[in-house]
């Protein structure tokens, strides 16, 4: 099993979908076909603002989630690096991910 740490980044894989349900969301790879269940809507904010710019402890923090809780969030983090819904990204290599809106070059008048 994959082990998160605090100062990872990690995104959502550029073939996964989540889809917001009553109890949390559904994950699905278009490239592995896998299914996952996101069964707690804390778990879904935080895999929702992994966006490989900001550290799993960024992510935590920005949502709200008290910071005695972050074992299980890692734990959770782990087994969806391990299904391949979420992707590590190397310190090096962080560029904003496709879910990011933040304009990167301005527009001519």
């Amino acid at each position: 099993m994959s082990v998160v740490g605090l100062d990872d980044r990690l995104r959502l894989h550029s073939s996964v979908s989540l889809r917001s349900e009553r109890f949390g969301a559904l994950a699905y790879s278009f490239t592995t076909r896998k299914l996952s269940f996101l069964k707690h809507p804390d778990l879904v904010r935080v895999v929702e603002s992994l966006d490989g710019t900001r550290t799993v402890a960024q992510a935590i923090g920005e949502v709200g989630i008290d910071a005695r809780r972050s074992p299980s969030f890692l734990t959770a983090l782990g087994t969806l690096v391990d299904s391949e819904m979420l992707e590590p990204v190397a310190p090096e290599t962080v560029q904003p991910s496709l879910h990011d809106d933040t304009p990167t070059a301005q527009e001519p008048a």
